[in-house]
């Protein structure tokens, strides 16, 4: 395969969304976007200069690589479909974080692997692709193509196994995901009090940085990392009327208290 290539693009969501005129970008060539929804497909397609469908059977058959950018559960059902679709000689590629290779060995394919770029992808927001992590697997003989493909895209490309990457995809929800959570509820707390979640923005810039520069346990703070029993009790009585948030609270702050007392 060449440096250009040809790649359909199965997904419209915030991955393909990123990913797709990054590839544009790098001079590949897009050739389709699938996806299930015409709207969804179209918005893509005419971003990127290329055609679109919502019907599997019109992938192009032959093209170089197709990269599936689905829900997983989309992903694991449409996955023969799609191998069915563009033929033998494809390289399938897909973007889960816990989704094994396999995955496409299962559903018939000769070439497939893995790009899976951690960062959080929303639509209508571009990242910084040269600052993104991408991880890589490929089955034998391909792996070259699939790295040279990611770091067309990527500054900072790394290759991984199948059950490493979702060792890392649990760090990242951790990071990402778990953490957006309590933003969400700590806005929610704030709204009681009609108290903007901008007063936050310091402090979570503040967190970020320093996460960056030291290591994250020992940059821990709070009432759980000083064993304050009195504040702690405090707050989950004022959480009474959510069970739930002072649960986590109770559980998190536990966790963070053993973490303390076994170092």
């Amino acid at each position: 395969m060449s440096c250009r290539l040809d790649i359909a693009v199965a997904g419209a969501g915030g991955v393909a969304s990123s990913m797709a005129p990054a590839l544009k970008e790098a001079g590949h060539s897009v050739r389709c976007v699938y996806s299930r929804t015409r709207e969804s497909a179209c918005t893509l397609a005419d971003a990127i200069g290329s055609e679109w469908t919502v019907s599997l059977e019109s992938l192009p058959h032959g093209v170089q690589v197709c990269i599936v950018m689905l829900r997983d559960d989309a992903l694991k059902s449409l996955a023969p479909d799609i191998v069915k679709a563009c033929g033998p000689d494809t390289l399938y590629l897909h973007t889960a974080g816990s989704v094994p290779m396999s995955l496409w060995q299962e559903a018939g394919a000769k070439h497939y692997g893995v790009l899976y770029p951690m960062q959080t992808f929303s639509r209508g927001k571009q990242v910084d692709w040269q600052q993104v992590p991408v991880f890589v697997e490929a089955s034998p003989g391909d792996l070259d193509t699939v790295r040279t493909l990611a770091e067309s895209i990527s500054g900072h490309v790394q290759e991984l196994s199948s059950d490493d990457r979702c060792r890392l995809h649990i760090a990242a929800v951790f990071t990402c995901n778990f953490t957006n959570r309590m933003y969400a509820i700590a806005q929610r707390l704030l709204e009681r009090m009609d108290v903007p979640f901008s007063v936050m923005y310091p402090l979570l810039a503040e967190t970020a940085a320093k996460a960056q520069k030291m290591n994250p346990a020992e940059g821990q703070t709070g009432p759980a990392v000083r064993g304050d029993h009195s504040v702690m009790d405090h707050h989950l009585q004022m959480l009474a009327d959510t069970p739930e948030w002072a649960e986590l609270y109770r559980l998190i702050s536990k966790d963070i208290e053993d973490d303390r007392l076994r170092s």
